[in-house]
């Protein structure tokens, strides 16, 4: 694994670093803002990049070390031969190591919210907390459609995303979304349905302090009423494990809930890092 810092380090003050680190066949663009102050990492949604957490970065100010990246694909990051779910686990990994970053607060949002579960809950011990931005819920969508017909749930997704194929690709011009094919793109989200389905038992293995900021209302490619039921399935999760707690219930739909909600996403990290220093670690 290499890492190589452009020709933009000083772009926001003295320490800030942005560069390119490699991993597998690709390389992931970072930015880390740099200094003394507690690290943070921010995991983007699916086809999102690091520029969605400027609000919530500018809220906490410079008393935090910020680092977000694209994810494979996104933004300024290469393509790659693999999209999948354990990938993004080992590009948390390469990053971490290439800016020697040790015990961060994450902060994913969607499907960033279901890697961080899974990374911290691998990593207990390199982890300060964990703050879920409406995502990583428990919830079985490939259940609720075509009476629970899962290989029809899926092709659903695949159509849906082949109708996507004309503004996706617009979008992926502006860097407004991921340099996939459809195929690609509905495979990640295919795969993240069935994760997130069998996650349930994975937050009873949530020893740190982890907050849920919970949107309100759908976003494109679901009912209202199927995110409500989505967002349901963390109840029992919070009545199991006192670690779990939810930090905010916003207005925000699931798509604009960065965006809008920014004051308290940051509002969770910084509870989480209270929690996490009052239990003396």
């Amino acid at each position: 694994m290499n890492n190589v810092a452009n020709d933009s380090n000083s772009s926001r003050n003295d320490s800030t670093w942005t560069g390119m680190v490699a991993v597998d066949d690709t390389a992931l663009a970072v930015t880390d803002t740099g200094g003394p102050g507690r690290p943070v990492l921010y995991l983007n949604g699916s086809y999102a990049t690091q520029r969605s957490w400027r609000p919530v970065i500018s809220e906490l100010g410079t008393d935090w070390r910020h680092i977000t990246y694209d994810e494979r694909a996104r933004g300024k990051s290469k393509k790659s031969t693999d999209y999948s779910f354990e990938g993004c686990l080992r590009d948390i990994d390469a990053v971490l190591a290439a800016r020697g970053v040790q015990r961060p607060l994450l902060v994913g949002w969607s499907y960033g919210a279901a890697l961080a579960l899974h990374w911290a809950t691998r990593n207990p011990d390199r982890v300060a907390g964990v703050i879920m931005v409406d995502g990583g819920y428990p919830w079985d969508y490939l259940a609720t459609v075509d009476n629970g017909d899962r290989d029809a749930g899926k092709e659903e997704i695949r159509r849906l995303f082949r109708r996507m194929r004309v503004p996706m690709a617009m979008a992926s011009l502006l860097g407004l979304a991921a340099r996939m094919n459809p195929a690609q793109a509905a495979e990640v989200n295919i795969e993240l349905n069935e994760i997130v389905a069998a996650s349930d038992p994975v937050f009873d293995l949530v020893t740190f302090p982890m907050r849920f900021i919970v949107g309100s209302g759908a976003a494109q490619g679901a009912t209202e009423e199927g995110h409500a039921a989505m967002r349901a399935t963390l109840d029992p999760v919070l009545a199991r494990n006192p670690n779990v707690r939810v930090s905010a219930k916003v207005a925000s739909n699931h798509t604009g809930i960065v965006r809008k909600d920014f004051r308290a996403i940051a509002a969770a990290v910084r509870e989480v890092a209270a929690a996490h220093h009052t239990a003396g670690h």
